[in-house]
């Protein structure tokens, strides 16, 4: 098979619709939520009722579409997802709610099933109440279209500040037959651990048990969409949901069964996959920051610490000027919160150590050079104190953030 890659380097395997997970089909509308032009809603529609699975943003200030989410997420039962782009439907009261309420049972009618198998995920500016007249209009033409769209369509039609669509294919064997899982997310500002403003789909026509399902999601989301990190800022939006249909027709795998590991494998392959492209595609970012702490007395601190240098904007200002300012790296170590001795500490740019033992090593016009030659930045930091270790990823930050967001609502 030839596969052909993007700009970026993305395997694009999602213009064969071999690719696509069986029985899952796509379509997508314009309907002139923030402005004409663009394709801004899509549905997700699985032809039979699949196990579906949840995580969602933190922050105690949440959207309706999350609320509203959260709420049937326990069933772990799912057949539709609609989204649309330009508008968060967060902070908007109980009209808010009426409207999300109204969406889902509006697709529903249309797709003849029970309003508690569809979601709906809305991202954009928060604080303006949906233009329904308009989401109205453009559900029963998107249930006419199913299946005239595909996989590229949906991921660009969720996009707000992103540059590029955001997709993921893999294969996996079970036993004489080969299932699919494919996820779309978006996401590039507004970037915080916990979930970001980012919104994820993940589809698979291989049947997994529902609780597994949930579990084996929430694990690969926090070594995944939990360790990105772009300005600091946690959306009221975030939500990733997976749904599996069973098309395949493969035994229903549990957490104990002999093919969990590799379907668990495959999902945080996808979920890491797609936290990289996020942050690739951070709001003017040029260089994406993979951050490794090891050496801590235990994940939890290592992941502090990675944490405290990734979101410092005297790191990712020093990174983007390709200027290996190493103090930078130690001093947000230093506010991080957890224990260690400075004088035992060494930071590598690249494979250019900078720091032995708390103190520089002299080679940083090496670690410039190594900053300027590279769009992907290693900075691995090893505390000397323990066994422990955790990955951040982040991006640099450049003036052009500041242009995408103080235009955002212009």
């Amino acid at each position: 098979m030839h596969y052909k890659y993007d700009k970026i380097g993305v395997m694009l395997k999602y213009k064969n619709k071999t690719n696509i997970p069986e029985g899952f089909l796509f379509s997508t509308g314009e309907a002139a939520i923030k402005k004409p032009g663009r394709k801004d809603i899509a549905l997700i529609y699985s032809k039979t009722e699949a196990n579906i699975a949840g995580a969602f943003t933190t922050n105690r200030v949440k959207a309706a579409p999350v609320k509203l989410a959260m709420g049937k997420i326990a069933s772990g039962k799912g057949q539709a997802i609609i989204v649309n782009s330009g508008n968060a439907n967060a902070c908007t009261g109980r009209k808010g709610m009426k409207d999300a309420a109204e969406t889902v049972l509006l697709t529903a009618k249309n797709l003849k099933i029970n309003p508690s198998l569809v979601y709906v995920c809305s991202t954009g500016v928060i604080g303006t109440p949906l233009p329904m007249e308009k989401i109205k209009a453009a559900i029963p033409i998107l249930t006419a279209n199913l299946g005239r769209h595909g996989l590229r369509d949906t991921a660009s039609a969720i996009m707000t500040t992103d540059t590029f669509p955001k997709i993921i294919t893999k294969k996996i064997k079970i036993k004489n037959r080969t299932g699919t899982m494919t996820g779309i997310c978006k996401g590039a500002g507004m970037i915080a651990p916990n979930m970001a403003t980012m919104l994820c789909f993940i589809l698979t026509d291989i049947a997994v048990e529902k609780r597994t399902l949930s579990k084996a999601l929430k694990d690969s989301v926090r070594k995944s969409f939990n360790r990105i990190t772009i300005d600091g800022d946690m959306s009221t939006n975030d939500t990733a949901l997976i749904m599996a249909n069973g098309m395949l027709g493969n035994s229903e795998i549990k957490e104990h069964s002999a093919f969990y590991k590799i379907f668990k494998n495959t999902l945080d392959e996808i979920t890491y996959g797609l936290s990289r492209l996020i942050v690739k595609d951070g709001e003017g970012a040029t260089k994406l920051i993979a951050i490794e702490v090891n050496g801590a007395a235990d994940e939890k601190e290592a992941e502090k610490a990675a944490f405290s240098v990734a979101n410092s904007k005297l790191v990712k200002t020093a990174i983007y000027g390709n200027d290996s300012n190493w103090g930078r790296i130690m001093a947000a170590l230093g506010y991080s919160g957890i224990k260690f001795n400075d004088e035992k500490v060494s930071i590598h740019l690249g494979n250019i150590k900078v720091v032995n033992k708390g103190t520089g090593t002299g080679k940083d016009a090496d670690a410039n050079n190594y900053l300027k030659n590279n769009s992907e930045v290693s900075i691995l930091i090893n505390l000397n104190k323990g066994a422990a270790s955790a990955k951040v990823l982040t991006c640099d930050l450049t003036e052009e953030y500041i242009r995408v967001n103080a235009e955002y609502r212009t």
